[in-house]
């Protein structure tokens, strides 16, 4: 079971922060479990309208997150979903989400969750997208790991630890 170890969190206000959320179309209940996690999320931290962009696929999320950190949000959650397969198409998305995304943080310096899940089973994703009956809530915890990071960039920005 993943998510052993998960730190404490506790959500502070994030009502100044400009967040957007974008998320893949593929696999409509579990995407639908991660946006309803990120919402909550966003609700919990006090942000007051998150913008909400859904995208064709998980392999389409880095090309428009960029496109969000370059209109100055301050921070993006990415939502996707990867289900393993017959053919390397699984290992070609998620390397490529995963390299696009993180390119996205690094070059706008822009806070980005990781809501993309990478399963064997839709089995495995609808016990992780934060559903009625998951065990796991994954689009919360993308979007509490974004928001919670905006914040450090910001002190970090501002000269404070």
């Amino acid at each position: 079971m993943t998510g052993a170890g998960a730190p404490d969190q506790r959500p502070t206000d994030c009502h100044d922060l400009r967040v957007a959320i974008v998320a893949a179309s593929w696999h409509a209940t579990v995407m639908d479990g991660l946006i309803g996690g990120a919402q909550r999320a966003c609700r919990d931290y006090q942000v007051e309208a998150p913008h909400l962009v859904r995208v064709p696929g998980t392999f389409e999320l880095p090309v428009v997150a960029d496109a969000l950190a370059a209109q100055g949000y301050d921070a993006v959650v990415a939502l996707g979903v990867v289900i393993r397969g017959g053919t390397p198409h699984f290992e070609y998305v998620c390397s490529a989400a995963t390299d696009g995304l993180t390119r996205v943080a690094l070059d706008h310096q822009t806070a980005i969750g990781f809501g993309v899940l990478t399963c064997d089973s839709e089995e495995q994703a609808l016990d992780r997208a934060g559903l009625t009956r998951s065990r796991e809530d994954k689009g919360y915890d993308a979007a509490a790991a974004a928001l919670t990071t905006a914040q450090t960039l910001r002190s970090v920005r501002r000269g404070y630890d």
